[in-house]
């Protein structure tokens, strides 16, 4: 993405001009938080002639701006929005006739253009930027505020803190202790936790229909590691939690991550599921598959499903175009298969024949066919029950402009 890269540039070009030096960032989090704190030196030094170039508090109205901002763009990402209008502002509280404060501090995040009558509509610089200042409202809302901005779950789920098994106890439906399905606002407020938040917002995630909360989901489980609201604490309420209570919080939602990840059936939303665990710090299962697939004995193991998962992300991850990637070469389950599927997308020949594959997994391809620049010349689908209905989703992908197959079997 060329606005990443410019992000990416502008954060590096700073940090390595200092003199200490901070540590690079290493997630997708750090990297936006370090931009939108250098967004903020930026308009001070132009604006209000600040020589600090570390702030570690922020002005009020700095801060007001950027809560209200965020607010701004929770508000419209949950309704799918990336442009809106003076209205939409002034409903979070934005005065756009404060043209002086408001432009020099949304210069490089926020711009209006001039729609049809030459009416203002506004926007964030990029979807990642109105996606990052959300997930601040959410926590925010949370750490400050008390309020979850998700709707309690309608399903209570159960599992173990203190069970590191894969099996999963069931309770009696009757069980005196099972939590209420909904809460009462007031009561909610009081109990409200961080790990709560992260629960309900992974659900609501997994329940989105085009992925508008992945990145989003990343972010928000990125800021609440205790390091990275350290970095942003003139702008985030402190919660004065204990280091401990913070680890707990975090292992709380890994394990609820690591939950989904055995329960989720598409491919793409387990692999952003990997992508949150990467933004916690919690790499353990991909780290187990990469010592695997460095010594050879991948092929030789009967994969479970979220390992086959975690083997998907690792080669996604890497830059390597695979030359062939044949899928009979793992021993595991049609769910496993399925989601490997993905990998395709980053390899010149795919062999996937002889794999037990249905309809079901011509959606996945379809999806990988249509990916832009992908090198995938070459597909073998033979001996495999596809369909009618599975071959009519297959074609959604092989007539668009961007599929580059020359040869299918």
């Amino acid at each position: 993405m060329p606005v990443f890269c410019w992000i990416s540039a502008t954060v590096l070009e700073m940090i390595l001009k200092e003199a200490e030096k901070d540590e690079v960032p290493k997630t997708l989090t750090q990297m936006y938080s370090h931009f939108m704190l250098i967004q903020i030196i930026v308009k001070n030094k132009k604006y209000n002639k600040a020589t600090e170039t570390n702030p570690k508090e922020l002005s009020q109205s700095d801060k007001g701006m950027i809560l209200k901002l965020a607010k701004l763009a929770f508000q419209q990402l949950q309704k799918g929005n990336l442009i809106f209008y003076e209205e939409d502002l002034r409903k979070c509280g934005l005065d756009v006739t404060e043209a002086s404060e408001y432009s020099a501090l949304c210069t490089e995040i926020f711009k209006e253009e001039s729609g049809l009558y030459e009416e203002k509509v506004y926007s964030f610089l990029h979807l990642s930027i109105q996606e990052f200042l959300a997930a601040v409202h959410a926590l925010e809302s949370c750490l400050g505020k008390k309020e979850n901005v998700f709707p309690p779950k309608a399903v209570t789920i159960y599992y173990d803190d203190d069970d590191d098994s894969d099996d999963e106890d069931e309770k009696d439906d009757d069980d005196e202790d099972e939590e209420e399905k909904n809460v009462d606002d007031d009561e909610e407020k009081e109990s409200i936790k961080l790990s709560d938040l992260h629960e309900r917002a992974v659900d609501q995630a997994l329940k989105s229909e085009n992925g508008h909360l992945d990145l989003f989901l990343r972010f928000l489980l990125g800021l609440s590691l205790e390091s990275n609201q350290n970095l942003l604490r003139g702008l985030l309420t402190q919660t004065g939690s204990t280091t401990q209570t913070n680890e707990e919080t975090v292992k709380r939602t890994v394990r609820y991550l690591s939950y989904k990840i055995k329960e989720e059936s598409s491919p793409e939303r387990v692999i952003n599921l990997f992508h949150c665990l990467n933004e916690l710090g919690s790499n353990s299962l991909v780290e187990e598959m990469q010592t695997s697939l460095q010594s050879g004995t991948l092929s030789e193991t009967v994969l479970g499903p979220d390992q086959c998962s975690a083997l998907a992300y690792l080669l996604l991850m890497s830059e390597e175009v695979l030359e062939e990637f044949d899928l009979k070469t793992y021993i595991t389950s049609e769910e496993g298969y399925q989601r490997l599927l993905p990998v395709v997308k980053t390899c010149k020949r795919a062999l996937l024949d002889h794999c037990r594959l249905t309809y079901k997994s011509c959606e996945t391809l379809a999806s990988v066919l249509q990916t832009p620049n992908s090198p995938l010349r070459e597909l073998d689908l033979s001996y495999n029950d596809l369909g009618d209905r599975g071959v009519e989703l297959l074609c959604v992908g092989l007539t668009s402009p961007l599929c580059n197959i020359q040869t299918l079997v």
